[in-house]
């Protein structure tokens, strides 16, 4: 299991709301995903904000784009000193290779590397949602997932970002391609948007390197102590693993 595998979302509307929460965690337990809400709304300076309270940034703003413009907002992100960003594998390969080549000049430049990995299929989206969206694969979203996967590796990133459901595809890859997981709930916790979803413990012990959560953490009662519970059983399976 990897240091830190919680990735908390902050997926709020405004910077005070989300430093809000922030200030109820600890950046000794998990790491903080800022994606598009929070980004619109409090602009890059709730990145520096959080990185001075001590987190690990992952950057979720999923970049699409032709392969020189989505290579410029990489280069942007890892100036910036994020940990880890995204780009959607659907780009193609030669979109990633300029996301890849650009973190890869700032990393030359600062000494210190911003992860890159690739969205295959978003957790929110069903099969029978897939087989309505016209993209091939004949119909079959596990084959669109292992394709973007393929994509995702040839390009030298960093990972992939998946359903739990989808793990098992890329059990075969080195062990340092990172496999991030949202769709994470809790036992009893509304599914929401998500359609591929998962409990933590179970993610972990199908392949998942990191795992995204959002409302089981922020939308708690009492937040560290959600993330402290959940730290705990994710300890427990890796005991057990090297028993």
């Amino acid at each position: 299991m990897t240091d830190k595998p919680i990735i908390v979302a902050l997926d709020f509307d405004s910077a005070a709301a989300a430093l809000a929460l922030a200030s109820r965690l600890d950046p000794a337990l998990c790491r903080l995903k800022v994606g598009k809400e929070l980004h619109t709304a409090a602009g890059p300076q709730i990145v520096d904000a959080l990185m001075k309270q001590g987190f690990d940034i992952f950057l979720d703003l999923k970049f699409h784009d032709i392969p020189n413009t989505v290579g410029s907002a990489c280069k942007v992100a890892a100036s910036q000193g994020v940990w880890m960003m995204n780009v959607h594998a659907s780009g193609g390969e030669k979109m990633m290779a300029a996301a890849r080549e650009a973190v890869d000049s700032v990393t030359a430049a600062a000494g210190k590397k911003s992860l890159l990995i690739g969205v295959t299929v978003l957790t929110s989206v069903s099969q029978e949602d897939f087989s309505r969206m016209g993209f091939g694969f004949e119909g079959d979203l596990k084959a669109a997932v292992g394709f973007f996967g393929e994509l995702a590796y040839d390009a030298h990133l960093d990972g992939v970002v998946c359903s739990a459901q989808d793990l098992d595809i890329f059990k075969w890859k080195r062990k340092e391609f990172l496999r991030v997981t949202p769709g994470i709930r809790l036992a009893g916790d509304a599914a929401g948007d998500q359609s591929r979803i998962a409990a933590p413990a179970d993610a972990i012990k199908m392949g998942a390197s990191y795992l995204v959560i959002g409302r089981s953490i922020t939308g708690a009662k009492d937040p560290i102590a959600t993330l402290q519970q959940i730290n705990h059983e994710l300890s427990l399976i890796e005991q057990k693993a090297t028993v």
